[in-house]
């Protein structure tokens, strides 16, 4: 009630003793003056507003020669009543001394969710950081939504007004698509948790009214699991486009379910930043050398002595676990036992369109200040272009699998040569002319049974052709069993 009655003046006196600004019109300092005194109230902020409204109707008093004596109450004295009749007014040339409700004679001015701090400091709700939003200002802090009935739905309003700093901030930012601004006004909701940082997380029922349209919030993805029901993906809501980008007060309502957990919800400015950003980042500030990488193998495969079962090397693919690609820009999480990695470009463009943040690999949280791109393994893609897997040795260094492979493989059946034989290598060459009397080249197949129930034939048909005279030539034994063989 006092800083609602207070001039240009005064409200730019109270917003210099606390060292913010006081450029700009008279609603905007007001709204200042009206956070200010809802977050950060302390016993000299208050000193300040007192003294400052009682030196301003002194001086009215003195000048209409009609002074009026004040009455004087303590901090102790200004509480919340839930039942303030906002339709009610106060005489502002006294402050009462009960029944007064300053936050919420304020609140349809500023924030319809916002309480008074208690005297007792709390711990304050807090939101995770989210990799593809930089938080540029902060409008709202998480505040609880506060039942008004015992209704399962409920209405929470906001107004509040940007400065002419914020709403340049939004009009020259870059478009990231066609209406849809990289610099945003967003609201975040979660649970009231003080414990640890909390994720977005929508109450049931939710609906979000700015000024006079209702925004969209995302839907529920569907469940290929029988019997899995279907999730929601928690994340800000843009409010930007159905904002007035100017000195206008904005009107914000969340409607949403009552069903016995508490909620609270914030407003900030973020920067939405890409994937394309992210990994260009991470490629400035997230590279390990090489060497780190090497001596971290090295400390992978070496021995201990208590184990029974020495490791020798360690087989990593070069095929991205994600998309069953190449690696082109191998990562990993710091806290992953693994060595395998997966590829930084894919993984960022998944997760910019669902956020898990879950390592393909362990399934165990990768969150993007925790990647590091492999230095080791991104040198070893360059110089091994011709096979998908490779091996780390103890000693720090690496050979590719396939090209191990090929030197080990050798014929099924094995054929020694002595003497020159074919194009194919395969046949020997008969010489049918007999020229110089040489012998055509001899292939024996050592794989051949010497003992084969062919060879006993043919011997015994020998001997019964000895009688009869010489018979033609015929194919020896070994080259029938070579082309049987073959």
């Amino acid at each position: 009630n006092m800083v609602m009655s207070f001039r240009v003046s005064d409200l730019q006196m109270l917003l210099g003793f606390v060292g913010r600004s006081k450029s700009g019109l008279k609603h905007e300092l007001v709204t200042r003056a009206l956070q200010l005194v809802q977050f950060d109230c302390s016993p000299e902020v208050f000193k300040k507003i007192k003294e400052l409204y009682e030196t301003r109707y002194s001086k009215r008093s003195s000048e209409a020669a009609q002074p009026q004596p004040q009455q004087h109450r303590s901090a102790e004295a200004l509480s919340i009543h839930t039942n303030y009749d906002r339709g009610s007014t106060i005489p502002r040339t006294t402050i009462p001394t009960t029944n007064i409700d300053y936050p919420a004679l304020y609140g349809k001015y500023l924030n319809g969710l916002g309480r008074l701090p208690p005297k007792v400091a709390k711990p304050e709700v807090r939101l995770v950081k989210l990799p593809f939003y930089t938080t540029l200002d902060e409008l709202l802090k998480p505040t609880e939504l506060v039942p008004q009935n015992n209704e399962k739905l409920q209405e929470s309003p906001c107004i509040f007004a940007l400065t002419p700093r914020q709403v340049e901030l939004i009009r020259n930012s870059r478009e990231l698509q066609p209406g849809v601004k990289s610099v945003q006004v967003v609201l975040r909701i979660c649970y009231t948790d003080t414990s640890s940082p909390q994720e977005d997380q929508y109450p049931p029922n939710i609906a979000v009214k700015v000024n006079h349209s209702y925004c969209s919030v995302p839907g529920y993805y569907p469940s290929n699991k029988p019997g899995v029901e279907p999730k929601r993906p928690c994340r800000p809501i843009n409010l930007t486009h159905l904002m007035y980008l100017s000195a206008a007060t904005n009107r914000i309502t969340v409607t949403w379910g009552n069903y016995g957990k508490s909620y609270s919800v914030g407003l900030y400015l973020v920067r939405q930043m890409t994937s394309a950003e992210l990994l260009q980042r991470l490629k400035t500030i997230g590279i390990k050398h090489p060497e780190l990488c090497k001596a971290l193998v090295k400390e992978k495969l070496r021995l201990d002595p208590d184990s029974e079962i020495a490791t020798t090397g360690v087989r990593v693919s070069l095929i991205c676990p994600l998309v069953k690609m190449r690696l082109s820009v191998p990562c990993r999480a710091e806290t992953c036992a693994h060595l395998q990695c997966f590829d930084a470009v894919f993984y960022l463009q998944m997760n910019e369109k669902k956020p898990t943040w879950m390592c393909p690999v362990c399934d165990k949280p990768a969150p993007y200040d925790q990647l590091i791109i492999d230095g080791l393994l991104s040198k070893i893609l360059t110089e091994c272009e011709d096979a998908d897997e490779i091996e780390y040795l103890v000693d720090g260094s690496w050979c590719p699998i396939r090209a191990e492979k090929e030197r080990s493989c050798s014929p099924q059946c094995p054929i020694l040569v002595l003497g020159s034989s074919d194009v194919n290598g395969l046949l020997p060459t008969p010489n049918t002319n007999g020229e110089n009397g040489k012998a055509t080249a001899d292939v024996v197949d050592l794989t051949l049974d010497s003992s084969s129930s062919e060879e006993e034939e043919e011997e015994d048909e020998e001997e019964d052709d000895d009688d009869e005279g010489p018979q033609p030539k015929r194919r020896c034994s070994y080259e029938k069993g070579l082309v049987s063989a073959c």
